[in-house]
């Protein structure tokens, strides 16, 4: 299975059309919060409420971070959410940093789950699964196709340099 991930042709096809899925539900997210003046505070404050009880929702280990940490940079997680959700779409979407975007994706859909959310974020994961274990061959239909050789041949050239100055 991994292997027909990770070089079938047929599969990049299937994870192109499952990537732009992704990509569009994490772009549609970021830009509704970009565009809708977005305040974390009320999910966040839902979230610590959710740990307590019998059967709490969220981990109290979770929720000390978030009342911890989290709350009182609130203001930084306010840019963070939505560009970040943005980026994420935009990356999947053009299949640029593809690995990497969908493994964002993951994190922040974890997040969202620690928290007590579930919605789509299971779906999302799974297919980000996918994603990250199919690696280039998910990006094949995507810029990462010409980004990540280019990026390689400059990385190759710059450590040449490096090596033939400190021989010289």
């Amino acid at each position: 299975m991994i292997q027909f991930l990770k070089t079938n042709r047929l599969a990049s096809y299937i994870l192109t059309v499952l990537r732009l899925y992704i990509g569009w539900q994490w772009l549609q997210a970021g830009w509704g919060k970009i565009s809708g003046g977005f305040d974390a505070s009320g999910f966040l404050a839902g979230a610590i409420k959710q740990a307590t009880g019998e059967h709490p929702a969220v981990q109290p280990w979770w929720a000390d971070f978030l009342s911890g940490f989290v709350i009182h940079n609130v203001g930084l997680f306010n840019v963070l959410v939505p560009w970040g959700e943005f980026l994420v779409g935009v990356g999947l979407i053009l299949g640029t940093f593809t690995t990497f975007a969908a493994l964002i994706g993951a994190v922040m859909n974890f997040s969202y789950m620690f928290s007590g959310t579930t919605s789509i974020n299971p779906q999302m994961v799974l297919i980000e699964i996918f994603v990250l274990i199919a690696g280039l061959n998910a990006a094949k239909i995507g810029l990462d196709r010409w980004v990540i050789p280019f990026l390689k041949k400059q990385i190759t050239l710059e450590k040449l340099k490096s090596t033939l100055k400190n021989t010289a």
